[in-house]
């Protein structure tokens, strides 16, 4: 039996890395408003090499053993993340936002009704790409401002923008979130972590229920604004109907993802569809696909991998702090300390912990779900399988949370942080604060009060049977009877 990490000062001590980082989230993020996450995984690695001088003697090749402990779980991760990095690439180069810019201008909407709308379609092109912030930055140049021409209320407008990022983000199974909460999740009756299209299968009530609430109030309240000139022009310059036929390789792969449980399939028909797609329709040429430019890689293959890296490097990097956590016992000491307390003597108990675990989390790492989720995913993951909840609920639980009413707080998320700083740099609108932008982050707080719904009234809460397939009788496994 391999004896545990020792610290100087205790087991406490093994916390200083997870601090160290959590420092260099603040000063990134917050400080100097530079968001990249590569600079967050030096900071993690930085944070480990610090920790590696605090053990105890002869505690350091065992510190080193344990970070790569931790990083060999990583490696299913990080693979899918560069698989779904090309897909993800394939949708961004043939700019499928103009298609719904042009559906917009056809149908003519405006006010409210365009605010509505545009959340619509950002779900839709951030289902499509998996990628929160990639879509923020596709999608503010093109609707905020002409939403604001055409009557939208501008906090109400960029919070729809913000949200519907998240909204792919928390569902699309090609995100990074989607792929860290199931790969966080283990079986306990079978090998292997949850399936990513059963997560996305069993997750699709909880967006649909809040996506459908915040369409509306999108709609109530999103208009008010004053109608300017300027509007049609900025319409005109970014429509495009034909893009719209991506929107049959998205569905293809988001139906087999579902269907047959398996995401390599999925994105690999992805893939080759819309590759097909993009060049029948004249979307992408060849050079698009894979080429070399001033003696570099070009091309939506070599680039999908190219925007990876850094989420790819901090994953590892957050994997072998946690590696440390374990070795030391720590884990299995937060654990325990759940469990134990009166929140985990019930399923509904254990459940609220794991909100509450989540959202601390995501809120002290200033709103970066990919290292929250990696972080707090190996306790969610323990306290998850000691009370028996199957891991598609355990994993949509964490998904769900940390993309949830803590990406509302005005200073401590770097969702608000980027909605307010791209909804700058237009000499007919006046930048928003803040609090403005959260305030429109309607789908963030439906999707909270959603999920809150389901841990009280146990809606959709499944258990893991006897073959691993979820059951809703907890008595269909030998665990604890006390579920409520």
């Amino acid at each position: 039996m391999n004896k545990r990490l020792e610290f100087r000062g205790g087991w406490g001590t093994a916390f200083i890395p997870v601090v160290i980082f959590l420092f260099f989230c603040i000063l990134y993020f917050i400080v100097f408003k530079a968001f990249e996450m590569y600079a967050l995984a030096m900071g993690a690695f930085v944070a480990l090499m610090v920790g590696s001088v605090l053990v105890k003697k002869g505690n350091y090749d065992r510190f080193w053993d344990s970070v790569y402990d931790g990083v060999k779980e990583a490696v299913p991760i990080t693979i899918l993340l560069f698989v779904i990095g090309m897909f993800s690439a394939l949708i961004k180069a043939t700019n499928i936002s103009a298609g719904f810019v042009w559906l917009a201008d056809s149908l003519g909407v405006d006010g409210g009704l365009f605010t509505a709308f545009t959340f619509l379609a950002v779900c839709v092109i951030s289902t499509a790409t998996g990628s929160s912030i990639g879509t923020m930055f596709t999608c503010f140049p093109i609707f905020y401002p002409a939403g604001v021409l055409l009557g939208c209320d501008p906090a109400i407008l960029a919070g729809a923008i913000v949200s519907a990022s998240i909204f792919g983000d928390n569902l699309a199974p090609i995100s990074d979130t989607t792929i860290i909460s199931a790969g966080t999740q283990e079986y306990t009756k079978k090998q292997g972590f949850a399936d990513i299209g059963g997560c996305v299968a069993t997750r699709l009530k909880y967006s649909l229920v809040a996506g459908v609430i915040s369409f509306v109030l999108f709609w109530i309240f999103g208009g008010g604004g004053t109608t300017g000139a300027g509007a049609a022009e900025i319409l005109e310059k970014n429509m495009n109907p034909t893009t719209l036929v991506m929107l049959v390789p998205v569905a293809v792969m988001l139906i087999v993802a579902i269907k047959t449980r398996n995401i390599y399939k999925a994105i690999t028909v992805g893939i080759l569809l819309g590759t097909i797609t993009g060049l029948a329709f004249n979307l992408l040429t060849f050079d698009n696909v894979i080429s070399v430019k001033d003696g570099a890689p070009a091309g939506f293959l070599t680039g999908g991998i190219s925007s990876m890296m850094a989420t790819v490097t901090l994953v590892i990097s957050v994997y072998g702090i946690m590696g440390v956590l374990n070795g030391a016992g720590v884990l299995e000491k937060v654990t325990n300390g759940i469990l134990n307390s009166k929140m985990g003597q019930t399923v509904r108990g254990a459940e609220f912990a794991m909100m509450l675990g989540i959202s601390f989390t995501t809120l002290i790492f200033g709103g970066v779900t990919s290292a929250s989720m990696t972080t707090f995913g190996k306790v969610q993951n323990e306290i998850g399988k000691r009370v028996g909840l199957h891991p598609y609920r355990r994993a949509n639980l964490l998904d769900g949370f940390a993309n949830a009413i803590v990406l509302v707080i005005p200073f401590l998320s770097v969702f608000v942080f980027l909605g307010a700083l791209l909804s700058d740099g237009y000499d007919f609108i006046k930048p928003l604060t803040l609090t403005q932008v959260s305030s429109g982050m309607i789908y963030c707080m439906m999707l909270f009060l959603v999920l809150l719904f389901s841990i009280i009234t146990g809606w959709g809460r499944q258990f893991e049977g006897t073959d691993g397939k979820p059951v809703s009788n907890p008595q269909e496994y030998t665990n604890k009877s006390t579920v409520m």
